[in-house]
């Protein structure tokens, strides 16, 4: 049979016919077994896990059939409740897999303690962002009689003296005393005083 007789005949018309739904049958199958392999279709939104006790989290990733992995402990945030989630990954409203991971990080119990630095007899502006850069804050600006203007003269916490080296809760505010620039009544009473003295007068006999 010539070849032309035989791409033509029946045979080989059933030949091409079956091999083409066999092509079809496996690549068929190929895509269903991909599908359920990677739960095509079966997305989860991930949930708000802010403010929620560990607790919380995992009664409410096990609904979902998700799972969670606790990272770390961030430094105290006040407007979080202790032991809270603070950050998650992925972040609320994703799409993930079934018994996909979310981390997150919770709150801590409260601030640590910090050492005040020692800001005396330096200015306002190298003062501040030390006391930022050690996670304190800058309080009351009080200024007082001093040729130092705006020198650090006094720290205060809470409205008493602090040294440097004192412990304070982080996020505390210090209140800072500086000089005005301006002589003090008792520096101008002294420089009088050596500028003219006083003459005493002789004891009369």
């Amino acid at each position: 049979m010539s070849l032309r007789k035989y791409l033509t005949s029946r045979v080989f018309l059933v030949q091409v016919f079956l091999a083409v739904l066999i092509i079809a049958v496996l690549g068929y199958l190929f895509m269903h077994w991909l599908t359920f392999t990677t739960d095509h279709g079966n997305e989860i939104t991930v949930p708000n896990l802010s403010r929620l006790t560990e607790e919380q989290v995992e009664e409410k990733l096990d609904a979902l059939d998700l799972q969670y992995i606790l990272l770390d402990s961030v430094n105290y945030r006040s407007d979080y409740p202790k032991f809270s989630v603070v950050q998650q990954d992925p972040l609320p409203g994703e799409k993930v897999k079934v018994g996909r991971k979310v981390y997150i990080k919770i709150n801590s119990s409260g601030f640590s303690s910090v050492k005040v630095p020692d800001l005396v007899n330096r200015t306002y502006r190298e003062a501040v962002p030390t006391l930022r850069a050690l996670g304190l804050e800058e309080g009351t600006i009080t200024y007082i009689p001093n040729l130092g203007k705006d020198m650090v003269l006094e720290m205060r916490f809470k409205g008493r003296n602090i040294q440097a080296g004192d412990k304070v809760l982080k996020s505390s505010k210090i209140d800072l005393v500086l000089g005005d620039g301006k002589a003090s009544y008792e520096e101008d009473i002294v420089t009088d005083s050596i500028a003219s003295p006083i003459e005493e007068m002789p004891n009369e006999q």
